[in-house]
């Protein structure tokens, strides 16, 4: 069997390595996505979105647990801080949902942001098309923590929950549009702490004066204690409502539209960056371009402007 066959087999160590290499963006990696990218669009996409500390790691162990003992297979791309030293992220997966990692129905890979905004990673959206390739029947993205500028993972998943947590600042948070917009369920984890009610009451408000969406959706106001697993259940479950008024709604397509478009800007932009970085390294040109920026002989717009013309004819 050659790599393609192993990762559509969900051979777990040929996916590690590939992921490992799409990370360090090695081009023999590009070949192999490019060959498996076929053998996408099965798996369901769930979005963990919110800020540090609100308990997101914790939830989706739960939610794993619950979606095993239910039979379905799992992929869970954990994003973390990068480290300044090594690039790699500061809590890996040695550390994270230890007890599922001799499920062989499990697959947990942690990235690195390695300054990527947005909460994700610049792999995120090739790792998740590798475990799609894997079989895995949902996939569970949990972001890094950035606050409102956490909306990316809207783009690439399904379905998006946003969990916050009372007394940590989340109720100025919420309010905030990103936020609320993003979310397509919204979960108040931690609830035995004091200030719960206040916090749903303030999101129901936010969520009325946001009006209608779209898909026509409501997004439920969820509490949970993650680390008892008291209310996830009711998260996974508003997970299927949620593909189901998608699908009944005629607004599923349009959501895996929304997803192809990322990608493929999030790749293209990647990929004119990389061309345009490697031609400045090859012909030695960061002297002059520093040079004269530094100088003021040319702004960085015009110069940029200048380097996309004159490269592109």
């Amino acid at each position: 069997m050659n790599a393609i066959d192993r990762v559509i087999a969900g051979d777990i160590l040929t996916a590690s390595r590939l992921m490992r290499d799409v990370e360090d963006r090695i081009p023999e990696a590009l070949e192999t996505l490019k060959q498996l990218y076929r053998y996408t669009g099965k798996a369901y996409v769930v979005g963990i979105t919110g800020a540090p500390g609100a308990g997101k790691s914790t939830l989706v162990d739960t939610v794993i647990d619950l979606l095993r003992k239910e039979g379905k297979t799992v992929g869970a791309v954990a994003i973390d801080p990068s480290s300044p030293f090594s690039g790699g992220a500061f809590l890996g997966d040695r550390i994270r949902m230890q007890r599922h990692a001799t499920d062989e129905g499990v697959f947990i890979r942690s990235l690195a942001t390695r300054g990527y905004l947005g909460g994700l990673s610049r792999a995120t959206y090739d790792i998740i098309n590798i475990m799609d390739a894997m079989g895995k029947d949902v996939i569970l993205v949990e972001t890094v923590g950035v606050g409102q500028d956490e909306v990316d993972v809207a783009h690439l998943a399904n379905t998006s929950v946003v969990v916050l947590v009372p007394g940590m600042g989340d109720e100025i948070q919420a309010m905030k549009a990103g936020i609320i917009e993003i979310g397509d369920i919204f979960v108040i984890n931690k609830c035995e702490r004091e200030g719960t009610g206040k916090m749903e009451e303030d999101l129901r408000l936010a969520l009325e004066i946001a009006g209608a969406r779209y898909d026509n959706w409501a997004p439920p106001i969820l509490k949970t204690e993650a680390i008892s697993g008291k209310g996830v259940a009711e998260v996974v479950s508003a997970v299927y409502r949620h593909r189901e008024a998608l699908l009944q709604g005629g607004c599923f397509d349009q959501k895996v539209k929304e997803r192809m478009k990322t990608t493929f800007v999030k790749i293209l932009e990647g990929r004119i960056t990389e061309q345009v970085m490697e031609r400045i390294e090859r012909e030695h040109l960061w002297d002059r371009i520093l040079a004269d920026l530094v100088a003021r002989h040319v702004d960085p717009y015009t110069m940029a402007e200048q380097i996309i013309t004159s490269w592109s004819k």
